[in-house]
């Protein structure tokens, strides 16, 4: 696994497990959802800067985007489609 893959494929599990949609963590890293989008299909390739606030918005340290899956560890399932209700 290259790089650029395993920075895609740790912010895809980190944004799922915190419940985080595309454009939610596009707001708090101040960049466009398709930059979240890209980044998560190895499409970009990212900055310092950006994975320093991606992780910022995520409440992680940097260094999780360069963890080393697990062989047998699967993707991220997808989150539900379509907006939260009103409380």
């Amino acid at each position: 696994m290259d790089t650029r893959t395993r920075i895609a494929w740790n912010l895809r599990r980190l944004r799922i497990a915190k419940g985080l949609t595309q454009e939610n963590l596009a707001v708090d890293a101040g960049v466009d959802r398709s930059v979240i989008s890209d980044l998560e299909r190895s499409k970009h390739n990212v900055s310092v800067d950006l994975l320093d606030r991606l992780a910022s918005a995520l409440a992680a340290d940097i260094s999780v985007f360069f963890v080393i899956p697990p062989e047998d560890d699967e993707a991220a399932p997808p989150l539900k489609v379509g907006r939260k209700p009103r409380a």
